[in-house]
């Protein structure tokens, strides 16, 4: 195995293992999936890149189809979660209301 590719692979492993950390420590589900929809492509691809130089053509082949496929549904199906989860949720610290507390009036003087 040639260095390159095993330093590739080991960095793909580590972004997927942030990733997984980001999933366990974030405390909204919209930063959970902002870590694994940003993380786990990028970790896939990196450590595709590596696996590509260690299989030859007929690997790399695969791989770029799967890294395709990737980059082209992970989007979509984490637009389609946030979605879920925002129609779902009782979404009231997501509110600001600006004006509370304040002694300005209704009529807008």
């Amino acid at each position: 195995m040639s260095v390159v590719a095993a330093i590739l692979m080991l960095i793909g492993g580590a972004i997927a293992l942030l990733a997984g950390a980001g999933l366990l420590r974030f405390s909204t589900p919209y930063a959970r999936f902002h870590s694994a929809g940003k993380a786990s492509p990028m970790a896939f691809l990196v450590a595709a890149a590596g696996a590509a130089m260690e299989l030859g053509w007929g690997g790399s082949v695969y791989l770029g189809i799967s890294a395709l496929a990737m980059t082209l549904t992970l989007p979509l199906g984490v637009h389609m979660m946030f979605r879920a989860v925002y129609r779902t949720t009782n979404n009231n610290h997501l509110v600001v209301d600006q004006l509370a507390g304040s002694e300005r009036s209704q009529s807008g003087d």
